[in-house]
């Protein structure tokens, strides 16, 4: 009998053993997923609990009820792996082994690696979003808020989904104007790029989309403390931005044990192939989704498209047989604009997002690089399709690679882009 163990049941994990788990024998194959409890969170939804959109109970579902018969659930949390051993220590004690490991253990918000964010004002007036307990906390201040300065921050490069801090910042103007404060709060857009993305085109886009709704941007802002004394974040070069209420998206990292085998870089993230997303290090270990160190962004569509691909090369490697899947770095994201509108981009390694309709060329629906209602709805309706086709490892009408139909090209869009995400 050979052995599947998946460290991770979020997204990539729980799509990976519900699609394997209908290709590989039962009767030849064991697959086992390990995470630390049984709540499957919606991250996508963290956004919109600040803002009273979703409520927690339609972002949360028992993760157990998502994995398919004959796929053992252990619930704990990962010690270490013995790469060379094919082994896993779990830690209270237990012991896996393995033929093949997939680490799918995503990125995680780490607020304690930066002086002075987990000082007093953390959930006072320091909070994140990027958490379950952090976007609830949030909710709470943004009601209570009307008047000062709102800081949105990024630490550093890369975040998952990193389109969610434009978001936020969207989201959060349309959600004052709505209460009729706007005119009472400076809103400010703090990051570590030189501009409002990591793409050209679409930073020149979401930029000018801030200046219209008088958001002040403070780019190339590398953050080195906060200052909860005078409530104010402070950069390497010793600038200053002061705040009432601040938003902040802390460093993300990998998991930790991933640190603790040997088998992660400096941030904790797997480095692997990126088109096979096979280890560079061991020949029977996979990164998937958010674990991996691909120049990709860290978002769902990502794990999505990435996994599609995977699945073809897994069964291909475990037969002996060359890996002929190429993943492309394809990633489809919504970004909300507030007052019921949202953006669509598309893009991968080498292709910028452009302008243009998705997924049928002339016809859309969905417009790239523009704000539409339909986009929104887009988004909105993705909660659905998450729960009852993805997580299921049911087929989407999406390709899994890049398509240029229906994107517009000119000289200015074909400049290549940055795989810093």
């Amino acid at each position: 009998m050979r052995r599947l163990v998946v460290l991770g049941g979020g997204t990539a994990g729980t799509m990976i053993v519900n699609k394997l788990r209908k290709r590989l024998p039962r009767e030849q194959w064991e697959i086992t997923v390990v995470d630390r409890d049984d709540n499957h969170l919606y991250q996508p939804g963290y956004l919109f609990l600040p803002f009273g959109t979703y409520t927690a109970g339609q972002v949360v579902r028992k993760r157990h009820t998502l994995i398919p018969d004959g796929v053992d659930l252990v619930l704990a949390e990962v010690d270490r792996v013995e790469a060379d051993k094919n082994t896993v220590h779990l830690q209270d004690g237990r012991t896996l082994g393995y033929d093949y490991l997939v680490i799918a253990t995503g990125t995680s918000p780490r607020p304690d690696q930066t002086p002075g964010m987990l000082g007093e004002q953390w959930r006072r007036s320091v909070f994140d979003f990027y958490s379950f307990e952090g976007a609830q906390a949030l909710a709470g201040a943004l009601r209570s808020f009307d008047h000062g300065r709102l800081v949105v921050h990024i630490t550093e490069m890369p975040i998952k989904c990193p389109v969610a801090p434009l978001e936020f910042t969207f989201l959060a103007d349309a959600f004052l104007r709505e209460r009729g404060i706007r005119d009472r709060v400076e809103l400010v857009y703090v990051t570590p790029l030189s501009g409002a993305f990591t793409q050209p085109i679409a930073s020149a886009q979401l930029g000018s989309m801030l200046e219209e709704r008088k958001i002040l941007v403070e780019p190339d802002f590398m953050i080195e403390s906060v200052d909860n004394d005078k409530k104010a974040i402070v950069s390497f070069d010793e600038r200053v931005v002061p705040f009432d209420l601040l938003v902040t998206i802390p460093l993300n990292m990998g998991a930790d044990f991933v640190a603790r085998s040997g088998l992660g870089d400096e941030l904790n993230y797997v480095p692997v192939d990126k088109h096979t997303l096979l280890s560079k290090k061991h020949d029977n270990v996979f990164a998937v989704g958010d674990a991996s160190d691909i120049p990709a962004s860290k978002a769902g569509s990502v794990a999505h498209f990435a996994v599609d691909v995977f699945v073809g090369n897994f069964l291909e490697h475990v037969s002996g047989r060359p890996m002929t899947g190429s993943f492309d770095g394809h990633a489809n994201c919504f970004v909300e604009s507030g007052n019921g509108k949202g953006l669509l981009i598309d893009f991968n390694y080498d292709t910028q997002p452009l302008p243009g309709k998705f997924p049928v060329p002339a016809l859309g629906p969905m417009s790239l690089l523009k704000e539409t209602r339909a986009n929104h709805l887009g988004k909105l309706a993705f909660r659905w399709i998450y729960w009852n086709v993805l997580l299921p490892g049911r087929p989407l009408p999406l390709p899994v690679h890049m398509s240029m139909a229906g994107k517009v090209t000119t000289p200015a869009t074909t400049a290549p882009h940055t795989d810093k995400e």
